[in-house]
């Protein structure tokens, strides 16, 4: 039987298109992704809890698009005119709500972008309609994209998301493990980051490979008070 040494390996974090796992909570954003040159107005919204996968996509598309990425709080007016040379993909729209001076830039960036013939890819944790930005024609030009929420995961794409990311990093579990965190770990996709980051640090930590009793004890670790 397979075990896990207790190397320190680097997480390999797969952002390609054949790495991203399509199920019916993201079928509608992934047919987007792969139809975007079609987008009506050339700009999509894609929003979903963290961990969903948004940020995997943005890679799938910026790749197939020759697009770049920037975080929404990075944003400043002086870069605008550069970043719109290219096709973009700009991340977290809801983290810079209230901030004038990057919602200012984000709508210049939106006007520059397809006014050169260019595309446009936003991301948010809630749907654009709830991202409370402060300026009103940025906000009546987010809501006005067309957009695609990806849903928290059922047990099937659950399960396959936490194979993903222990492969990420390189963690080859003992086949009762994944069922056994399915019942007991939060259901978010945040969760089973975090849940295996725990596994990997414990597993590095005692030279142990990945079993249903790690798997407890990190669960007891995480959420002390039980569930």
């Amino acid at each position: 039987m397979a075990t896990q040494l207790g190397l320190a390996l680097p997480a390999r974090t797969a952002r390609g298109r054949d790495d991203f796992l399509v199920a019916p909570n993201n079928a509608m954003a992934v047919a987007l992704i792969e139809n975007w040159r079609n987008w009506a107005g050339a700009k999509m919204v894609l929003s979903g809890p963290s961990g969903a996968g948004k940020t995997h996509l943005v890679h799938v598309w910026a790749q197939a698009a020759g697009a770049r990425i920037v975080n929404a709080a990075d944003l400043h007016s002086d870069t605008v005119p550069e970043l719109a040379q290219s096709s973009i993909a700009v991340e977290d729209v809801d983290r810079i709500a209230g901030h004038l001076e990057a919602e200012t830039a984000l709508f210049h960036l939106h006007n520059m972008v397809l006014a050169e013939g260019h595309s446009l890819l936003l991301t948010g944790t809630p749907p654009a309609a709830h991202w409370g930005l402060a300026l009103p024609d940025l906000a009546s030009r987010m809501q006005g994209a067309t957009e695609a929420t990806i849903d928290a995961p059922d047990d099937a794409l659950l399960s396959a998301v936490l194979v993903k990311l222990l492969a990420d990093r390189q963690l080859v579990p003992r086949p009762d493990v994944i069922p056994y965190l399915l019942k007991r770990m939060d259901r978010s996709f945040a969760a089973a980051r975090d849940v295996v980051a725990a596994l990997d640090a414990e597993s590095l930590a005692r030279q142990r490979p990945v079993t249903r009793a790690l798997a407890a004890q990190v669960l007891d670790k995480l959420n002390p008070h039980g569930s």
